[in-house]
């Protein structure tokens, strides 16, 4: 099957060994490592059964078919039709969902969205991509929390939202980078086109099975009051939390939580999450799978743009596909780009269009 990673043998293999694991005394005595066990048959489960499903499917409509062919009744045809059509959407989905496979593939992800330089304008954008990654997690039915938030006049200045279900990371990956609007400015009383830039950060939720050190000498620890509407005791204690890397420069902070020891706990998460993606970066010396995260946040390192005026258009720089439903787009209909990433990648076909600064995009 497409991507060469599916092996339903081996899968069945692992089923088959973490089932024992659940019959084995004891094994309830730690809830949350059964909790872990179980979580994983079901993924498992999720990504071989699917597929035999769709075997089974495609039996039906062989039958079917040879069915309508000795009736010859038109009812008989488009039942056909109706068969086919849904097996092959299923198949295009199954066949995305084959490409994931890598390590941290099928973890829950860290989305962080950054303001660029514009004052309101900017801030405004990075609040418009925040809202429509938030609304693709809705169409798919993921669970989303506000992990910090820093607000600024007409918008955000930054964001970072925690995001759970299957193949989160996966799906997001690829969303990593600079993303540029071009529109006619409402904070513009001359009603000027504006061109506005903010960054997208996408880092996995580790679990467990992947150990990432961090030594406290490392840490420099700040606390303060939480921002935000606030309340009987946000605003009143120290229990905002930030931790900055010292090696590495990285800088996370969280400030949902009352309780200081939480947003400490969420704060160790998020930034073992980024050094995962540092590290994995310096082993393996993919500097330009990074590229996109590194390159100032203004003209000519944008991986895609969203046009809304003198036409309407969203265009990716790497893959070149595009779409001019722009409003469908910033209401979370984002599958067929990340699709085209995903395939693209496993294609191994070039997308150095980060840079392109076609005006016409």
């Amino acid at each position: 099957m497409s991507g060469g990673v599916f092996d339903s043998a081996a899968i069945d293999k692992a089923i088959a060994e973490k089932e024992a694991l659940t019959g084995e005394p004891g094994f309830w005595d730690d809830p949350k490592g059964a909790e872990k066990v179980m979580s994983q048959i079901k993924k498992l489960k999720n990504r071989v059964e699917p597929w035999r499903k769709l075997i089974s499917d495609m039996d039906d409509l062989e039958t079917m078919y040879e069915l309508a062919l000795e009736s010859q009744e038109a009812s008989d045809e488009e039942e056909v039709t109706s068969m086919f059509n849904a097996a092959k959407e299923n198949f295009e989905k199954l066949n995305i969902l084959n490409l994931l496979s890598g390590e941290v593939d099928q973890n829950d992800a860290y989305l962080t969205v950054h303001a660029g330089a514009g004052g309101t304008e900017a801030c405004d954008w990075a609040f418009m991509l925040s809202r429509m990654y938030l609304r693709w997690c809705e169409r798919h039915g993921f669970k989303t929390e506000v992990v910090d938030e820093l607000e600024a006049e007409g918008g955000i200045k930054s964001i970072t939202i925690q995001i759970t279900g299957d193949y989160v990371y996966g799906y997001l990956k690829g969303e990593g980078g600079i993303h540029r609007l071009v529109r006619i400015s409402p904070f513009d009383s001359n009603a000027r086109r504006h061109t506005s830039f903010a960054s997208v950060y996408v880092y996995p939720v580790l679990d467990d099975t992947i150990e990432v050190e961090v030594k406290p000498e490392d840490l420099r620890i700040d606390t303060y009051r939480a921002g935000g509407k606030g309340g009987q005791h946000v605003n009143k204690t120290d229990s905002a939390v930030r931790f900055t890397h010292i090696p590495t420069g990285i800088v996370v902070a969280c400030q949902t939580e009352r309780s200081q020891i939480f947003n400490r706990q969420a704060c160790m998460s998020m930034l073992k999450a980024r050094l995962y993606e540092y590290y994995r970066e310096q082993k393996e010396k993919e500097n330009s799978k990074f590229a996109a995260e590194k390159k100032d946040i203004s003209f000519g390192s944008q991986i895609r743009s969203y046009v809304f005026c003198p036409y309407t258009m969203v265009k990716d720089h790497r893959t070149k596909y595009s779409v001019g439903n722009i409003q469908g787009v910033m209401d979370g209909d984002l599958d067929d780009f990340m699709n085209a990433y995903l395939v693209a990648k496993w294609k191994g076909l070039p997308m150095d269009g980060t840079g392109d600064d076609d005006e016409e995009v």
